[in-house]
């Protein structure tokens, strides 16, 4: 059974504006695990992973109905499956967790669904 839906859309110029604004914005928003692969990306990259990173945790605090002022970010965790696929390890709700994450030149889009 469905508890909920939630998408989010991230604009990734603005993303990158406030990366290069406010240097703790990345370890406030992203988990050990989830900055460990982003140290890794290129610069275009970082801003695409940040931005989808951050639209899955908003659309997750969508989905369960609490918004973003109820959960910490770092309560959620997406890290990537073997296949590359987006794939949220941890989160503070008890059941399933479907995540979709899509990007283009100016958006990074996420949402996720809820089962139990």
């Amino acid at each position: 059974m469905i508890h909920g839906i939630g998408i989010d859309i991230v604009n990734l110029l603005r993303m990158k504006k406030v990366i290069e604004k406010n240097d703790r914005f990345i370890e406030r928003i992203l988990t050990i695990e989830e900055r460990n692969y982003f140290d890794h990306l290129t610069n275009h990259r970082k801003i695409e992973y940040a931005a989808g990173r951050f639209a899955v945790k908003e659309a997750f605090s969508k989905a369960l109905g609490t918004g973003l002022r109820k959960i910490n970010l770092h309560d959620i965790e997406t890290l990537a499956d073997n296949l590359g696929a987006p794939k949220i390890n941890k989160a503070p709700f008890n059941g399933k967790v479907w995540v979709s994450i899509s990007h283009t030149k100016e958006i990074a889009v996420a949402q996720v669904i809820l089962e139990k």
